[in-house]
Order: structure tokens, then C-alpha cells, then sequence
């Protein structure tokens, strides 16, 4: 079913949109969550809030790419759920203390010039990413957004891993000298 149907599903309340969402985008949420979280269950677990976010926010939000939102969607959960494992209560503390202790040398994040200056920088690596070739922007993404491995990505790809690692390794000397150029780095 394409995403333009599945939304309207979505708009119309129909349950229907979330099995169809699920059964298009579930196995590639699934694999990128197991890769952030590194457990099954918890995989399955951020898919199905990822389907209970998307069923209580379209409408009103209308995504331009549904598979891109779910992602999203679903890489925020795994990430979270990460967080909440090297929790305090459950971590003794070190991760709080490593990063309270690096706070010091890393300048904050709620400087004004300094959020700019971020948004900035991700809108040069968009630019850079439309210049790319299809196949090189997909397996970048797949790799540094989805975090799937380069096997996956071959998979993914339909392709050998040496081609996925070749790509990857040029477009990151690229993105180097772009961002030099546009004076980042």
C-alpha cells in the first residue's frame, strides 16, 4: 500500500493504517532499534509505541515521507529507552557522573549562537546529501540515521558489503571536504 493511502487511513481513524504502517515499516524500525538498544524486546517494544505515537499524532501532523517519520519516531523511542538503562538508579550513577564530570569542558548547549550554529551545520550536511547520488544518500542515511549495520544495509541495498563499505567511506571523505569548504571544519 503507498503512503499517501496510509494516511488517508490515518486521517479517516481507520485501524487499519496502523497494521498497513507496521507491515511496510515495522522490520526496518525493528532492526534499528535493536541496534540502538541492543535487545530484542525492547525492539519490539519501541515498534509498537512507535505505531501507538504515529496512531495519536497523524492527525494532526500530515508527514511529507511517512517511512521517514517513522523512523523518527521510532529512533526518539529507542533512544530513550536507551537512556533509561544507563539510568541512574539502574547504572550506579557512572554515566550521569562521566558526562557531569565532561559538562566541564564541553561548552552548553543552551547558548543561543551556539543552537544556530547547530542548525546551521545540519542544514549543510542536508545540502551535501542532495548532491550525493541516490544509492550513496540511502546507504549514508541507513547507516548514520538508522544506524543498520553495513550488512543490513547491503541487504537493504541488494548489494555486497565491500560496495557499501566503498560508498560509505567516500561520502564521509566528501562530507569532510564539503564541510571544510563551507568552513565548519
Amino acid at each position: 500500500m503507498e503512503d499517501s493511502e496510509i494516511l488517508r487511513l490515518y486521517h479517516q481513524r481507520n485501524q487499519q493504517a496502523i497494521r498497513e504502517t507496521e507491515q511496510k515499516y515495522g522490520a526496518l524500525c525493528k532492526h534499528m532499534a535493536q541496534n540502538l538498544t541492543g535487545d530484542a524486546l525492547d525492539a519490539e517494544e519501541c515498534v509498537s509505541d512507535t505505531m501507538l505515537r504515529l496512531w495519536n499524532s497523524i492527525p494532526p501532523t500530515s508527514p511529507a515521507s511517512l517511512g521517514g517519520y517513522c523512523v523518527t519516531v521510532c529512533k526518539r523511542i529507542a533512544l530513550d529507552r536507551r537512556r533509561k538503562r544507563y539510568a541512574e538508579k539502574r547504572g550506579s550513577g557512572e554515566v550521569r557522573l562521566c558526562m557531569d564530570e565532561l559538562a566541564e569542558c564541553v561548552a552548553s548547549p543552551e547558548r543561543p549562537d551556539e543552537i544556530l550554529e547547530q542548525k546551521a551545520l545540519g542544514e549543510a550536511i542536508a545540502r551535501f546529501l542532495n548532491t550525493l547520488p541516490a544509492e550513496a544518500r540511502v546507504m549514508f542515511v541507513l547507516r548514520y540515521w538508522s544506524c543498520l549495520s553495513v550488512r543490513e544495509i547491503a541487504q537493504e541495498c541488494s548489494c555486497g558489503t565491500s560496495r557499501v563499505k566503498m560508498s560509505l567511506l567516500r561520502t564521509r571523505n566528501k562530507l569532510k571536504e564539503y564541510l571544510e569548504q563551507e568552513g565548519y571544519l
